[in-house]
Parts: C-alpha cells; structure tokens; sequence
C-alpha cells in the first residue's frame, strides 16, 4: 500500500477491526474514522463491506468537504456527520458510530443515561446526553450533514463540554463517540456501551435508583483526570 495517508489508513482499519473484535457491530453495522489536521482530510470505512474482507488500502480518504481525495470503494454513508463534528470540534481525533444493543436502546428510549455509579464516573461526571430526535425538516434535508448539527446543538442545548463528554446517543438512532484518536473513540464506545448495559439493568433492579452522589462522581473522575490522578503508572 503506498501512499501519502498509508499510515492514516492503517490507523484507521486497525480502529474499525478493534471495534469489530469488541462485539460492537453486526454484519456491516458501524464505522469508525481517523483525522489527519495538518491536510484536513480523515479516513474512514467504506460503506457495507463486511469487515472481514476490509484491507487496509480499502479505508477511504475523505476532506471536510466530503470529497473523496483517495480511495476505490464509496466512503460510510455517515461520511458527512463525521465531517461535520471534524469541522466544528478541532480537538478531536477519531470518530465511531455503532448500533450496539445497549446505547442503541437508550437512543430509542430517548433518554439521557444517568450517572448511577462509580464505573460511569471514571469516564465522565455528567450523564450521557441523548440528542432530540431530528426535526421533520433537517431529515428531508441533508440527512448525515444534519445529524452532525443534532448533536452539536444537543451539547450546546446541555451546556457540555465535548473535550470532558466524548460520546452521546442520537435519538432513535444511536451512538457517536469521538477521542483523541481512532483508538480512543473506539474505547469510549465500548465504554458507552457497559454503561448503558449497567444503567438499564439497574433500573430493572431498582426503577428508583438515585443518582451517584456528586462527592463519589468527583473523587472517582478526578482520581483518573484530575490535576492530582493517582490512578494508573
């Protein structure tokens, strides 16, 4: 495979192979990209190949434009919403779609995932927001453009920061989750999913189960993400 973005490439397929082994897609269900900021472009899964025939020279290379700078195969159908949130958080590095079982079901519940306990607040201290289902007018519109507006104006409806909450539920759709690499939006959205898996069994236990209390949020995210985090070498 030669090529100026062979490495981007290979970050990339690596990324959408980890996901598969994670259990988080069936058949062709899910896509994950990578970002190259200094030639404003990202690669990403082509559309319905099954994952195992993907090679590395399959990832297509797309610019923020959406157009195909490289590559045979036609990009994710879901190309444009990770163009979107490329364009408009700089900060971020990897993107990852799935339909998990789990968050795909808070998505269809359209209901935020509470912050129920100490596993959930290693990760994030708020809870995981899910976006309003899409207007009438954006779905007649550029679908997978608008999908990318949904969920930035979910963040500024809730006033979250994405650089602290790297994952969200689009209603009646499912889960984007993004990091600062392909690798790390690849685990954010295995994380998303146990937590989604957690939180629906603990209200199947208890229907009325509280909130973690803030104190325990903040002890257990700041010991991993503080200025003083202790946990890990």
């Amino acid at each position: 495979m030669s090529s100026k973005y062979s490495a981007l490439k290979q970050e990339c397929y690596e990324a959408n192979m980890e996901l598969n082994a994670l259990g988080l897609v069936v058949y062709t269900f899910g896509n994950v990209s990578a970002v190259d900021r200094e030639n404003k472009v990202f690669a990403i899964k082509p559309s319905g190949v099954p994952y195992e025939e993907l090679k590395p020279e399959d990832m297509v290379i797309v610019d923020f434009d959406n157009n195909v700078v490289e590559g045979e195969c036609r990009p994710s159908s879901d190309t444009k919403t990770h163009a979107y949130l490329y364009k408009t958080w700089e900060h971020i590095g990897g993107i990852t779609h799935t339909h998990a079982l789990y968050s795909v079901s808070w998505a269809q519940s359209q209901r935020d995932i509470p912050i129920f306990g100490t596993t959930h607040a290693d990760h994030l201290t708020a809870d995981i927001p899910c976006a309003a289902p899409m207007s009438d007018e954006l779905i007649s519109g550029n679908y997978e453009h608008n999908t990318g507006i949904q969920i930035v104006d979910c963040f500024k409806e809730k006033n979250l920061d994405s650089k602290e909450v790297e994952m969200v539920l689009v209603g009646n759709h499912g889960p984007f989750c993004w990091g600062k690499d392909a690798a790390k939006s690849v685990y954010n959205s295995r994380v998303l999913e146990e937590i989604a898996h957690m939180a629906y069994l603990t209200l199947q236990i208890n229907p009325n189960a509280p909130r973690l209390k803030d104190s325990l949020i903040k002890k257990h995210y700041e010991r991993k993400h503080g200025k003083n985090a202790y946990y890990g070498q």
